[in-house]
This record gives C-alpha cells, sequence and structure tokens, in this order.
C-alpha cells in the first residue's frame, strides 16, 4: 500500500510539475491584432492545440464604420505545450467564398475522425449591422481545408455564434443567437450533424446577448452568453429550461496587461476536473476613451481564466495566474 501511494504521489506531482503558467495575454494577432471570439480543440493528427478565432482588421485605419469587422477570415494558432503558449499558424482554407466574404465565430468539434466547423457568414463587407447573415456547416479532415456541406435553415434570416452539443441520450444540439428575436439563443437538434430540424424555441432571452458556449461540470450543464457586460452564466438540469445565476463573470476589469475591461465571447474548455474560460478583450475600450474609435479601441486580445465552482455558482478570478496543462483527449 505504501509503494502504491508512493507511485501515486510521484505520477501527481510529475504530471503538475509539467503545467506552465498561461501568457498573458493568451494571444494576440500578429496580422491584424483582432483576435476574436476563440474556439480551442485539440488536433489529433498533429498532436496540438489549436485555436480558431475571429480576425479582424483592427489595424486597418482605412476602413470606415465597422468594416473592420467585415472581410475578415478565421485564424488559426497552435500551442504545443498544452495550452499554456500559443502561436500563429495560418488563416482557415474556408471553401464557401462569395465576393467579398465575411467569417465570424467559428465553432468546431470533432466526431468519429472528421471536424466539422459551424461558421457565421455574412455574405459581403459592410460598415454597419444591417444586414443578413447565416451559419453554414464546413467538414475536414486536418483542420486547415474545410469543404462546405450546407447553409443552415434557422429560425430568421440573422442567425450567428453556433455552439454545438453532444445530447446525453445521443444527437446533438445547436445553440445559436437569432438577432431578429432580441438576439436571443435558440436552438436546432441533429442526429448525424448534417441535417438540423429548428425548435423554434428561445430558451435564453431574459438580457440581450451573443456567443452561448454550452458545457458540462461539476454534474451540471452550463451555458455562459456574452451580455457586453462581462459575461451571464446559466445553469440548466435539461437543457432547455436555463436558470440564471445572479453574478455575471468577466465583468469587473482584471488587472493584467490587455485585461482591465470586461470579458467577451467566449470558449470554454473542460479537461478532467478543471474547466478554463478562454474570452477576448478590447484593452483599449476604458472609460476614458469612450467614444473614440481608433485602432487601440479596435484591437483585441485572447486572454484565459480557470473557473471556480462553489455553492452551486461558478466565478473566475481573472487576476490569479493560470497554469495549465491540457491533456489530449481519449
Amino acid at each position: 500500500m505504501f509503494r502504491f501511494l508512493v507511485v501515486a504521489i510521484l505520477l501527481y506531482v510529475g504530471s503538475e510539475a509539467k503545467a506552465q503558467y498561461a501568457a498573458k495575454p493568451l494571444f494576440r494577432d500578429p496580422v491584424y491584432d483582432g483576435a476574436a471570439d476563440p474556439t480551442v480543440i485539440f488536433n489529433k493528427t498533429e498532436n496540438k492545440w489549436f485555436m480558431f478565432y475571429t480576425n479582424r482588421r483592427a489595424n486597418d485605419a482605412s476602413l470606415d464604420g465597422v468594416s473592420w469587422v467585415h472581410g475578415t477570415r478565421i485564424g488559426i494558432a497552435e500551442s504545443s505545450d498544452g495550452g499554456a503558449n500559443w502561436t500563429y499558424r495560418d488563416t482557415c482554407d474556408i471553401q464557401y467564398r462569395l465576393t467579398d466574404y465575411t467569417h465570424w465565430a467559428p465553432e468546431v468539434i470533432e466526431n468519429k475522425g472528421l471536424y466539422h466547423m459551424y461558421l457565421s457568414y455574412v455574405p459581403g463587407v459592410f460598415t454597419d449591422w444591417n444586414h443578413p447573415r447565416w451559419i453554414i456547416h464546413l467538414t475536414s479532415k486536418n483542420l486547415i481545408n474545410w469543404k462546405f456541406e450546407s447553409k443552415l435553415s434557422l429560425s430568421s434570416d440573422r442567425c450567428i455564434d453556433a455552439c454545438v452539443f453532444r445530447l446525453p441520450q445521443g444527437g446533438w444540439r445547436m445553440y445559436y443567437n437569432n438577432e431578429r428575436d432580441g438576439k436571443s439563443m435558440y436552438y436546432a437538434d441533429s442526429p448525424d450533424l448534417y441535417t438540423w430540424t429548428d425548435s423554434g424555441k428561445k430558451v435564453v432571452g431574459d438580457q440581450a446577448g451573443e456567443g452561448p458556449k454550452v458545457f458540462y461540470w461539476k454534474n451540471k450543464y452550463w451555458m455562459v452568453v456574452d451580455n457586453w457586460e462581462g459575461l451571464g452564466v446559466y445553469y440548466s438540469n435539461d437543457l432547455v429550461n436555463w436558470i440564471r445565476q445572479p453574478e455575471n463573470i468577466l465583468q469587473i476589469p482584471g488587472k493584467g496587461k490587455d485585461d482591465q475591461v470586461i470579458g467577451g465571447h467566449p470558449d470554454v474548455v473542460v479537461n478532467g476536473d478543471r474547466a478554463y474560460i478562454i474570452y477576448f478583450t478590447h484593452p483599449g475600450r476604458t472609460p476614458e476613451n469612450k467614444g473614440k474609435d481608433t485602432y487601440e479601441q479596435r484591437r483585441s486580445s485572447i486572454q484565459i481564466a480557470e473557473l471556480e465552482y462553489k455553492d452551486g455558482i461558478i466565478s473566475c478570478d481573472r487576476d490569479k495566474p493560470v497554469t495549465i496543462n491540457l491533456k489530449k483527449p481519449e
């Protein structure tokens, strides 16, 4: 028994020793400096973690209105050390490009050796927000080159920000933002990731928001939503009826580099019994800069914090250094 305990302790210590402090900020895009809306997945072929993100054109001063948020491709960053440090890799080869295309908010999952992306698509580059947008489905074998599969038929012509979750009874559920209904969260179901049936149901709409992320942790289903005042947190027992917890997370500015503003549109990575929230910030959007629209207000950074759970409530201390060594999925 003593030898068993010694071996167990050594294995635990060895595992912890490989963990590193995550970079602060976690990542900035070296091309446009506008990384946002991250999603993280393990690349089984390359044995690396990949981060996909909306690649906003923050450093192009010639762009008027919100055209810098349009004309975007999906960037890729990679990590070989379990998520502590990230480097720029490339942009996705999305094989669906109408003239003057815009790609937003990728959701990427793996099933039976094939990767699926559900991507928000805007058919053009615009100076305002008043244009159609929809969600498309793509597949890939390498996470770089993406084949177009379909345009999804959902509840309106303004649906974005897909989050796909495997249902416990089988099949899949996609939560998304229906902008035509006050930016509420709706859902559609699929048996195979290809054919989707929209429920027509609003499951979260007490506050306008975007970027829903659903995950299972601490024996509960959770959803985080970007309310532009930090992130709203909801929990559910059935994935349909959601209850909001009293306090938002990432609403109070932090003290770290590029983290002294609210956090936005995140991914959540559950790894073992730990959960990490990966979000983005606009470091220059501080109260004293209200109303300004320069490179400093447009640029964005990816950040990370570890979620904590106590008495049924999720919280996070964004100023606490994050140790991380993501284990590859089995």
